[in-house]
C-alpha cells in the first residue's frame, strides 16, 4: 500500500518574504539582478579557469568546482522565489519540495567538503611548498572533488530518507520562500522530536567536522608562516583572507539555520536569503577581486 503523505498533502504553500505587492515587485527586480550576476559570475570563472593555461593549477581547479557548486546551489531555490513574486498563490508540489531539500543539501554538503579541500591545498602550498607538486597532483585534485560530491550525496540522501516518509496531513504553509527540513518537519502529523535530533546530528556532524578542519588548517598555516618570517602573519593573512571570508560567509548562516536556530522569523528569512542567494554571488567576487592571477587572466582576454 502506498504511503499517504503525497495523497493527503500534494503541495505546500510558501508565505514568501513579504505580503506587500509593491515590496514583492521591488524584490523581483533585486533578486533577478542578483541571480543573473551569480550565474554570469560563476560561469565566467569556470570558463576563464578552463580556457587560461596559466590557471591550470590545483587551487584554480578547486575554485572552478566551487563556482560550479555555487551556480547549482543558487539555482535550487532562487528561480522559484523569483517566479513566485509574480504569483498570488505561491505553491510547490510535494515532489518539488523534496527535490529542493535533496539538491539544497547535496550542493551545500558538497561545498562544505570542497572548502576543506581548498584549505588543504593552501596548507600544502604554504607549509610544504617543496612537495606541493607531488602531493597536489591531478589525481589528488580529482579525488578531493569526487569526495566532496560523494559526501554531499550521502548527507543529502540520509536527510531525504528521514523526511520523505513522514505523514503530512494537516497544515501545509511554510513561512519561507523555499523548502527546507527545519520548516517542513514542523508540518508532519506526528511527534518529530527524535527525528529533529537525528537530522540536527546529521547536519551538525558534517558542519562541525568541516569547520574544525578549516580552523585547524588556517591556524596551522598562520603559525607556520609566522615561525619562518617576521611579517609572516600579514603574508598568511593576505594569502588566506579570501578563503577565510568565504568560509565565514558560508558557515555562519548554516550554524544559525540548522545547529542553533534563532526561531525569529525575519532573521531566519534573512539568513536563508543570505545562504541561498548572496553567498553564491559573493564567492566569485571575493576570489576575483583579491586574486592577482585571476585579474591578469582577465586582462589577457
Amino acid at each position: 500500500m502506498e504511503e499517504v503523505n503525497e495523497s493527503m498533502v500534494s503541495e505546500f504553500i510558501f508565505l514568501g518574504l513579504c505580503d506587500s505587492r509593491e515590496a514583492q515587485a521591488f524584490l523581483l527586480v533585486i533578486f533577478s539582478s542578483l541571480y543573473l550576476l551569480t550565474i554570469l559570475g560563476n560561469i565566467f570563472i569556470v570558463l576563464l579557469i578552463t580556457a587560461d593555461l596559466h590557471l591550470h593549477s590545483p587551487m584554480y581547479f578547486l575554485l572552478a568546482n566551487l563556482s560550479f557548486i555555487d551556480l547549482c546551489l543558487s539555482s535550487v531555490t532562487t528561480p522559484k522565489m523569483i517566479t513566485d513574486f509574480l504569483k498570488e498563490s505561491k505553491t510547490i508540489s510535494f515532489g518539488g519540495c523534496m527535490c529542493q531539500i535533496f539538491f539544497g543539501h547535496f550542493f551545500g554538503g558538497g561545498e562544505m567538503v570542497l572548502l576543506v579541500s581548498m584549505a588543504y591545498d593552501r596548507y600544502v602550498a604554504i607549509c610544504k611548498p617543496l612537495r606541493y607538486s607531488s602531493i597536489m597532483g591531478q589525481q589528488k585534485c580529482i579525488q578531493l572533488v569526487m569526495t566532496s560530491w560523494i559526501i554531499g550525496f550521502v548527507h543529502s540522501i540520509s536527510q531525504l530518507v528521514i523526511i520523505i516518509k513522514l505523514p503530512f496531513c494537516g497544515p501545509r504553509e511554510l513561512d519561507s520562500f523555499f523548502c527546507d527540513i527545519p520548516l517542513v518537519i514542523k508540518l508532519a502529523c506526528m511527534d518529530t522530536y527524535i527525528l529533529k535530533m537525528l537530522i540536527n546530528a546529521d547536519s551538525g556532524v558534517l558542519a562541525t567536522i568541516c569547520f574544525i578542519l578549516l580552523l585547524i588548517s588556517y591556524s596551522y598555516i598562520l603559525l607556520t608562516v609566522c615561525h619562518h618570517s617576521k611579517d609572516g602573519a600579514s603574508k598568511a593573512l593576505s594569502t588566506c583572507t579570501a578563503h577565510i571570508t568565504v568560509v565565514v560567509l558560508f558557515f555562519v548562516p548554516c550554524i544559525f539555520i540548522y545547529l542553533c536556530p534563532l526561531s525569529i522569523t525575519w532573521m531566519d528569512k534573512f539568513l536563508a536569503v543570505f545562504y541561498a542567494v548572496i553567498t553564491p554571488l559573493l564567492n566569485p567576487a571575493i576570489y576575483t577581486l583579491r586574486n592577482k592571477e585571476i585579474k591578469n587572466a582577465i586582462k589577457r582576454l
